[in-house]
């Protein structure tokens, strides 16, 4: 199995270049403008020209609106957006349809939510808009944008896990439990990974990456040693 890994938050055209190196499978662009790692959009279609065929670049959103996403996108055109504030479903799908992108939408994970909460809401999002490609769960907090918190991980029910980005206070130390205990889909870091706001540490990127790929690793050979025995 492969874990695709997500970083966001990028500004700087050297921490593009270094996470293409390194095999990142999807970079991040934050067009929230209360975000202290907001790009505004021509500087994001300057790093955006940085990534190779087969890496995805992200534009994540914040209550925008079609206007206010259309004009970007129409300088910065980023393969998936990410909704990322209070935005309804339906004006999620209407955006993704006439901007004609995929998207996937954060779920900022409440204390009082449980299983059958996270996949309703997946089941909404999935019937409403052929542009849906996934949920993105990430801890609830009063703030948008990356929470650099942990949320409850046990609430996500086994059959959801292999579908989402997981997000929110992810770390080199605490990622390989993550992908072991969950094997979701990708996961999505941003200041774990960070000298400052906006700023990444390769060194940190690398280790985190190596930490995916370990525990990916880990997996594949307890797989097969478990076919082994019963075959």
């Amino acid at each position: 199995m492969v874990t695709r890994i997500k970083i966001c938050g990028f500004t700087q055209n050297e921490d593009v270049q270094v996470a293409v190196e390194l095999g990142v499978h999807a970079l991040g662009f934050v067009f929230y403008a209360g975000s202290a790692r907001y790009v505004e959009p021509r500087r994001a279609q300057e790093l955006i020209a940085l990534i190779p065929p087969f890496a995805t670049s992200v534009g994540l959103f914040v209550n925008a609106s079609l206007e206010e996403v259309s004009a970007t996108m129409a300088i910065a055109p980023v393969s998936l957006l990410q909704f990322h504030g209070d935005e309804p479903l339906e004006q999620c799908h209407a955006i993704a349809e006439a901007v004609k992108r995929p998207f996937i939408r954060a779920l900022r994970v409440k204390p009082n939510m449980n299983a059958v909460d996270l996949l309703q809401y997946e089941s909404v999002c999935k019937s409403g808009s052929p542009w849906f490609q996934g949920l993105l769960l990430d801890t609830f907090v009063d703030s948008f944008g990356g929470s650099g918190k942990v949320f409850d991980w046990s609430i996500i029910p086994k059959e959801l896990a292999p579908r989402v980005v997981l997000s929110g206070g992810l770390t080199v130390h605490n990622v390989s439990g993550a992908v072991a205990q969950l094997r979701p889909s990708a996961v999505d870091i941003s200041s774990g990974v960070e000298l400052a706001k906006g700023i990444k540490d390769p060194a940190k990127m690398r280790a985190f990456i190596d930490a995916v790929q370990l525990a990916d690793t880990n997996l594949t050979e307890q797989n097969h040693d478990f076919n082994s025995r019963i075959n």
